[in-house]
């Protein structure tokens, strides 16, 4: 049962790209496709097996259970042939929180963290908020929009107070899905240097065929031993609402390390619906997925058919993981303030201005295709029009 075309009304509730309209646009009259959540129905797996918790009589503290771990082990698995150990794993609310927790884990007040811009922001936030030297390793674009890590830049950045670099793998928001040549290189360069790996990985299973996700940590055991994986439901099944993620640390030091950090601020086990929506995703979920990245890839080409029409002001490649369209909008020659105007005044569209995230994002514009096909439509109508205006 996917329900990937019924259109739910989120209008008179909280849902953040919702409320957050009129303070982020200057007005309520337009369709949000910014923040990284689906206008799609949460999985009927992961709903009933919320509303079955929630018919019980206490809602009391719990611990994750073991099945719950193994649910996600299994998949990761099957999945990424990925071997994860339980011992292995812990909770964490969000990826966010987990990237925050590892820059205080593993370096210092005044030691640098490397960050690979064009990239969500809460990467490079987390290393200002907490006191870290950012070092950018910006991604190379080259004549055909593909995106590329830069290893002369990184090489000749990295000097002895580098100690972490946050890796988004696949890449928000430039739909980047790494090759293992591409991964085994870096890892290479950060075991030369005794750096450490955030992989932020939480867009793992929204990849398009023919292309494969390759969790950073099982390139080898060393690579392993340097990396925290930051994994979790919340893209692929429509349950950020849970705050439930979880960490994969397999080196026994990192691990203590980060867990004793993450034990004094006290996050506990996270809620008793988040943990059996989880264990339900992981469980039930891979029909549904596969359903749902058929519906994704629609939505992404219909979007590519309008961007190719005028193509004299607007590019863009199908991204190769994520539900995100990084478009390239350098032709129109205007202004980053001017850019988002058009889209807000003019096609009636809420997208996330490139400039978010980092300068290298200048011209560009980020759109969320996991709607309703309805949705879908309606946006592209509205963007033709106005691209045709223009």
């Amino acid at each position: 049962m996917n329900d990937f075309d019924e259109v739910i009304d989120r209008q008179h509730g909280n849902a953040e790209k919702y409320t957050l309209r009129k303070q982020l646009f200057g007005t309520e009259d337009v369709l949000p496709m910014w923040v990284a959540d689906m206008d799609i129905k949460t999985p009927y797996f992961v709903t009933e097996a919320v509303a079955k918790r929630a018919g019980e009589a206490i809602y009391g503290y719990e611990e994750m259970s073991d099945s719950a771990f193994e649910a996600q082990i299994a998949w990761m698995d099957r999945e990424h042939d990925f071997t994860i150990e339980r011992e292995w794993m812990s909770y964490s609310p969000s990826v966010v929180a987990t990237i925050n927790l590892a820059i205080q884990a593993f370096t210092r007040p005044g030691e640098k963290v490397i960050y690979q811009p064009p990239v969500y922001a809460p990467f490079f936030k987390s290393i200002a908020n907490n006191e870290r030297e950012l070092v950018s390793n910006p991604l190379r674009c080259d004549e055909q929009g593909d995106y590329h890590f830069d290893f002369d830049d990184l090489r000749m950045k990295i000097d002895k107070d580098t100690k972490l670099l946050l890796l988004c793998s696949p890449h928000n928001p430039v739909g980047r899905v790494w090759r293992e040549e591409e991964l085994r290189e870096l890892a290479d360069v950060c075991l030369e240097h005794d750096i450490k790996v955030l992989s932020d990985e939480i867009h793992s299973d929204l990849v398009y065929r023919p292309h494969r996700h390759i969790p950073f940590a099982s390139l080898s055991d060393a690579i392993r031993d340097i990396t925290i994986t930051a994994i979790g439901p919340g893209k692929t099944f429509n349950v950020a609402g849970l705050s439930i993620s979880t960490v994969v640390i397999a080196d026994e030091t990192m691990r203590q390390q980060f867990e004793t950090l993450s034990k004094r601020i006290h996050f506990a086990e996270g809620t008793v619906f988040g943990h059996v929506g989880f264990e339900a995703a992981y469980r039930d979920g891979r029909v549904w997925r596969e359903a749902l990245m058929e519906h994704l890839l629609v939505n992404v080409q219909k979007l590519e058919a309008v961007v190719q029409k005028h193509s004299d002001k607007i590019t863009m490649r199908i991204p190769e993981g994520t539900y995100l369209a990084w478009m390239d909008c350098s032709k129109m020659g205007l202004s980053d303030k001017a850019l988002k105007g058009f889209f807000v005044e003019k096609a009636g569209l809420g997208l996330s201005p490139g400039i978010l995230f980092g300068r290298e994002g200048k011209g560009y514009m980020r759109l969320n295709f996991a709607v309703p096909s309805a949705t879908m439509d309606r946006a592209l109508l509205q963007l033709d029009a106005a691209l045709d205006d223009l």
